[in-house]
């Protein structure tokens, strides 16, 4: 998974292995292996490859291309797959997000729109400290 990454996120981001490698501070040669799967970075060279492409050490290593085909995601920003909207509006919340967010049953969520950007929902409590800081300011 690591080479796949590392490749597709080069790509993404239009570096040749040149400029890559010299952000980096390794030869061409050496980011070849690495992509090429016959060697593999120390944990600080990972890192640093994490950090150039703006992702997780993590997700750097371990993520999978989803079933829709996305790259490795930026640091925050997650696809949890797709929901389908009930006949009264309803969705259910994959799991993986609940976890991450701490969303309990019973829990009030603040949804959000924005016509050109989207829907995006809040914990109630989070949104109500947002209000709060605001309105300090």
């Amino acid at each position: 998974m690591f080479k796949d990454n590392l490749i597709s996120l080069r790509k993404l981001n239009h570096l040749s292995q040149e400029e890559l490698a010299e952000k980096l501070g390794i030869s061409r040669q050496t980011l070849s292996k690495y992509e090429t799967g016959e060697s593999v970075p120390d944990i600080e060279k990972c890192k640093a490859i994490a950090d150039v492409f703006g992702v997780t050490l993590d997700d750097l290593v371990n993520y999978e291309n989803s079933e829709y085909g996305l790259y490795v995601p930026p640091k925050g920003k997650h696809m949890f797959g797709m929901v389908k909207v009930g006949d009264k509006g309803q969705i259910v919340i994959p799991a993986k997000a609940r976890k991450l967010f701490q969303i309990s049953p019973g829990d009030n969520l603040i949804i959000l729109g924005d016509e050109s950007q989207g829907i995006a929902m809040l914990k109630e409590d989070s949104f109500l400290s947002i209000l709060n800081e605001m309105r300090k300011s």
